[in-house]
């Protein structure tokens, strides 16, 4: 059976960080020769729409984790739709340090989802 409430989570913090992502590099490659204000009121307009599936997304996804877990899954899926945009948008150059810390999230993952302590 699909879990509805978790579509809407992991779906929606894709999408969310999608618009989060660009909002907060782009315009180093787009708006490079503008004033800094300039870039700050395109951001935020494209921030909108980022919280505008964020706070849903989050709802969806507080049926199904407590507040800690929620932030860790978000981080994690930041990471995931932040690396293809390093490297295939802005032309970064990939390196071992995106491997290290995405290991260190997945045993944050490990950890917050692992049974309390006794």
């Amino acid at each position: 059976m699909i879990n509805t409430p978790a579509i809407v989570f992991v779906g929606g913090l894709m999408l969310s960080n999608g618009f989060k992502t660009f909002a907060l590099y782009w315009h180093r490659k787009s708006l490079g020769g503008t004033p800094w204000f300039v870039a700050a009121i395109t951001s935020w307009g494209i921030a909108f729409f980022d919280y505008m599936i964020q706070v849903p997304a989050n709802r969806a996804g507080h049926f199904l984790f407590n507040v800690a877990q929620l932030k860790i899954v978000q981080k994690v899926i930041s990471l995931t739709v932040f690396v293809p945009f390093a490297i295939f948008y802005m032309r970064e150059k990939p390196s071992l340090n995106y491997l290290y810390a995405g290991f260190c999230l997945l045993g944050a993952e490990f950890f917050i989802f692992r049974a309390p302590a006794q």
